[in-house]
């Protein structure tokens, strides 16, 4: 293999600039799902201050809801921070480091929007069936979250960088 390629031996004869260019494409099709589904629940928190029901809520449970409100808010604007910084790096040959702080930008969002989903369902059972509920789903979902993503893929990794020794 040539000096032009880089050294990731994953079976891919790349040069860095080629891999530069995959996982650039890798991470926008990730974020475009992770959009999607934020968009999806922002506006459902945003439809829910509308509805007769909001004013039952308790001081408690407006103050989480506006936590919320500002959780989606950020997880959106972390997810397409790589996006505006593409625009404002296009064409100055810096793929390497936007797809760094796409990845970590990712990764980022991915967390807020575990927090988020979390929280939306905590909120949903503790106003439909009381705080005993909310507090016990929020923790099961916090756990599913935990278990498929960070214990799985930790795992796969492991289990894969022993396959390749």
């Amino acid at each position: 293999m040539s000096n032009s390629f880089d050294d990731l031996d994953d079976g891919r004869p790349e040069t860095p600039s080629q891999r530069a260019d995959r996982n650039w494409s890798e991470i926008l099709q990730e974020l475009r799902v992770l959009q999607t589904g934020t968009q999806i629940l922002t506006g459902f928190l945003l439809a829910l201050a509308f509805q007769a029901a909001f004013t039952e809520l308790d001081a408690a449970q407006r103050a989480f809801y506006l936590v919320l409100v500002c959780l989606a808010a950020l997880s959106a604007v972390v997810a397409l921070a790589p996006v505006a910084l593409h625009r404002a790096v296009f064409h100055l040959q810096v793929k390497p480091a936007l797809v760094r702080v796409g990845h970590n930008a990712l990764r980022a969002a991915l967390a807020l929007v575990s927090l988020l989903l979390v929280g939306v369902v905590a909120f949903v059972f503790d106003v439909v069936v009381g705080l005993v509920a909310g507090a016990i789903a929020g923790v099961v979902l916090g756990v599913v979250i935990l278990v498929l993503w960070i214990v799985v893929p930790v795992f796969v990794r492991r289990r894969g960088r022993e396959s390749i020794r």
